[in-house]
Order: structure tokens, then C-alpha cells, then sequence
């Protein structure tokens, strides 16, 4: 089980998820952020902190963001655009910084918000 960002995170990044979570596992794509599910301690400690309310535990995502769960695991599994192989389980965002890129489902949405 895991933590998965959905939906209103996409073209927001408030990233006080990212500064509260105590294992590095939110990596930072072009629109949205990413939850690595092999990297996620399952602890909530981003969840509260989120203040458009895109986190969700695995099992309280709701019924119209559940692909959400499957793309967020893409984006660790599959090659992004201008990568030479699957980001995988680098131990850590702050290694890595911003990547500037998405999967092809966030991509694919039209802009989001105001």
C-alpha cells in the first residue's frame, strides 16, 4: 500500500508535501508530483499538509482519480520523455531534483485550475 497524488495536484505543486515527508519519496515532475510507491513508508505525514487535498492512501483514493494510482507507478516504471531508462528507486528526490517532465496521462490533461 502507498500514498497516491491525484487530480489537484496537477499544475498546483505546493510541495509542503515534499518538505514534510521524511523519507524523500515525492519526486517532482513537470505539472504534478509523484509518490514513489517502492520508497513510501506509508506514514501520512504528507497527507494533512497537501492544501488542495490531492493525497490519498491507496485504498481512500476516490472512484474518478483511481487511474491515478496506476500512473503514478508509471511514472517510476516507464521511460519519461528525455530519459534513457525507468526512473525506478533512486533513494530520494532531493538526488534527483525536478525532473520537468510527466507521464503521458498528465501530460495529455488540459491545464488545470484558475
Amino acid at each position: 500500500m502507498t500514498y497516491v497524488i491525484g487530480l489537484p495536484c496537477v499544475d498546483e505543486k505546493d510541495l509542503s508535501c515534499v518538505e514534510e515527508c521524511p523519507v524523500d519519496c515525492i519526486y517532482e515532475g513537470g505539472r504534478s508530483l509523484y509518490i514513489n510507491p517502492d520508497e513510501c513508508i506509508d506514514c501520512g505525514a504528507c497527507e494533512p499538509v497537501c492544501p488542495v487535498e490531492a493525497i490519498y492512501y491507496e485504498d481512500d483514493l476516490p472512484g474518478p482519480l483511481g487511474v491515478h494510482l496506476a500512473d503514478n507507478e508509471r511514472f517510476f516504471t516507464e521511460t519519461l520523455p528525455g530519459r534513457d531508462a525507468p526512473l525506478g528507486s533512486p533513494g530520494g528526490a532531493a538526488r534527483i531534483g525536478a525532473l520537468g517532465v510527466d507521464t503521458a496521462m498528465v501530460t495529455a490533461l488540459p491545464p488545470q485550475g484558475a
